[in-house]
């Protein structure tokens, strides 16, 4: 077994600080959801951390940065649930809770 790659370590490392943000992310829903008593379905949040980190696992096995129908397919996957869940949870925050004018 030979040393790591450049771009199998960079794959990996830049993996790290999207992790945090999405957990970032994460923790904003569920504080959220216990302050005002509105579900957001934070726990799905995991499901995009979960699927970049699968396609960064399957960048750096292969020793590629892109080019890969299942690393592409599984960040595509996890761009629209990242997606779906943000403008879920921006709509769900931002909305008018019966103020009135």
């Amino acid at each position: 077994m030979g040393a790591a790659s450049l771009s199998q370590f960079l794959t990996l490392y830049n993996w790290f600080p999207l992790a945090f943000l999405l957990v970032f992310l994460l923790l904003i829903a569920r504080f959220y959801q216990k302050s005002v008593a509105e579900k957001t379905y934070y726990f799905w949040f995991a499901l995009p951390i979960l699927l970049f980190g699968a396609a960064a696992m399957r960048y750096a096995s292969i020793d590629q940065l892109t080019g890969d129908p299942w690393g592409d397919l599984l960040l595509g996957i996890g761009g629209v649930a990242l997606l779906t869940l943000a403008l879920f949870l921006y709509f769900r925050m931002t909305r008018n809770h019966g103020e009135s004018r």
